[in-house]
């Protein structure tokens, strides 16, 4: 049986992601890397929408939105309990806290990095709108380890990689805000192994016409 086939974009969020989906669910892939600027034609022939992440399984299915991928993963195989499958409460209570971020946040933030990036008058605003979401995380951090308690769970990873993009935006702002909390939250798991392997680079797809296994147990 063939491994499904993953497009991925090193630096996007959305790809890191799905990468972590993956590799915290230990479900193999052959992993495809591309850029934006030069999209290959296999990928958009499965998915017009022309973004990473891509994911085809081996009966054709394709996932192209990076929550999805990494709830598919999880319902494969789930060694870490990500879902916490012992509280029926739990589930749904991470899919709307997500449901927030993705939303909510995610607008702001891209407005924000384009206000600092341009100097609008704004940025302020923009980054208020931010701090609102990374103060409700900081609130839910003070009291437990992780978003949903004291284990990780899937809102942990599926959080990181836009908080991990927040955190860069205005530098200074950030390691004086007050969120230490939340830079506690987000040194841990940037420091994790499992995050250097979700960022490992790969030579393009289309330049080497090489494919990589990804996601697998060592």
């Amino acid at each position: 049986m063939s491994l499904p086939i993953l497009y991925s974009l090193q630096n996007c969020p959305y790809a890191m992601r799905a990468r972590l989906g993956l590799l915290l669910a230990q479900q193999g892939v052959m992993l495809r890397a591309v850029v934006m600027k030069n999209k290959p034609a296999a990928m958009l022939a499965v998915s017009p929408k022309a973004t990473v992440p891509v994911l085809v399984l081996d009966d054709g299915t394709v996932i192209d939105e990076s929550l999805d991928i990494m709830i598919w993963a999880l319902h494969e195989n789930d060694p870490l309990n990500l879902l916490h499958s012992e509280r029926s409460d739990a589930y749904p209570a991470m899919l709307a806290l997500i449901e927030v971020h993705d939303t909510v946040f995610t607008s702001a933030l891209s407005q924000y990095k384009y206000a600092v990036r341009y100097h609008s008058d704004d940025e302020i605003a923009l980054r208020n709108q931010c701090a609102d979401y990374a103060m409700m995380l900081e609130s839910r951090l003070s009291q437990h380890a992780y978003l949903m308690g004291d284990k990780v769970s899937l809102a942990d990873y599926a959080i990181l990689p836009l908080i991990r993009q927040f955190a860069r935006v205005d530098r200074q702002w950030y390691l004086q805000a007050p969120l230490p909390h939340l830079r506690e939250w987000l040194n841990k798991h940037l420091q994790d192994q499992r995050f250097a392997k979700a960022m490992a680079k790969y030579p393009q797809w289309l330049e080497t016409n090489e494919e990589f296994l990804f996601g697998q147990a060592d």
